[in-house]
């Protein structure tokens, strides 16, 4: 299905102060880890300076996972963007999506429309256009989270780094019907496209507490499941998993939050650039 290297990005926000910050993006980089993503929203610190901060500390990439495009105006979204390509010398990734669920409060908060799904898009369609304008010759590498149909048109005309937006509880079957979809509207685009996927646990220990509030789910049922965001097992059968679901769906950018980063790293070991 892909014929791409692996390559792991560790989900992280500077929640605990600078220092333990740049530890643990010294410490991905380290780990063999390909770059450092972090989530936005106002209950957390802006991810772009945050995520120069992160660069300037390593050589490792860093990346937005995934700004809102409902929280910043086109331009001015693009603007961020451009300016830490330009600053960590082609490191940074642009990951942008239409926003989580409590995106619309904090457009609200900043005096800024949620807008319905259609302009929420045309948001990112005008940020990309931007984006592209203000890079000229050197381009930003762009990650969109998609799920729905047409998120999925717009990542496969657009992206160079396609996340599938899929819930905790959705089954197998219908993350590869949506891998499937974005392939057929990609079509000659396809083979460009890199397939990434966030697992939100790693190992066979018990899931973090704070799983019911970042899911919605209940841990324990959670891990009755098939869900592919998890990927239980030994370091061996973790890494047969993964090369399981790159054969069979395309992924071969996978991240997960930094509560598993030295859980993960024997399969990164294994893995990266495989």
């Amino acid at each position: 299905m892909s014929d791409r290297r692996f390559r792991f990005g560790v989900v992280a926000s500077p929640d605990r102060g600078p220092d333990q910050w740049q530890t643990t993006a010294r410490r991905a980089a380290d780990l063999g880890y390909s770059s450092v993503l972090m989530p936005d929203g106002l209950q957390l610190l802006s991810p772009f300076p945050s995520l120069a901060a992160a660069a300037a500390t390593t050589d490792i990439r860093v990346g937005t996972f995934v700004a809102a495009a409902p929280l910043r105006t086109p331009r001015a979204a693009a603007w961020e963007a451009h300016t830490l390509t330009t600053l960590t010398d082609g490191r940074f990734e642009f990951g942008i999506g239409t926003g989580r669920p409590g995106t619309e409060q904090y457009a609200a908060e900043l005096g800024l429309p949620f807008g319905s799904g259609k302009e929420r898009r045309d948001q990112i369609r005008q940020t990309l256009d931007h984006l592209d304008k203000l890079d000229g010759d050197r381009h930003t590498p762009v990650m969109l989270a998609a799920g729905g149909p047409r998120s999925l048109a717009l990542a496969a005309a657009r992206a160079d780094i396609v996340t599938l937006a899929a819930g905790p509880m959705s089954p197998p079957v219908e993350v590869f019907r949506m891998a499937r979809e974005l392939r057929a509207l990609a079509g000659p685009r396809a083979a460009e496209i890199e397939l990434a996927m966030n697992l939100f646990a790693a190992g066979d220990g018990d899931l973090p507490p704070w799983t019911r509030q970042a899911t919605g789910v209940d841990p324990d049922q959670l891990r009755k499941t098939d869900s592919l965001m998890l990927l239980p097992g030994s370091p061996q059968e973790m890494a047969d998993e993964l090369l399981r679901r790159r054969d069979t769906l395309g992924t071969s950018y996978i991240s997960i939050n930094a509560t598993y980063l030295d859980v993960l790293a024997p399969v990164v070991e294994l893995l990266a650039g495989r």
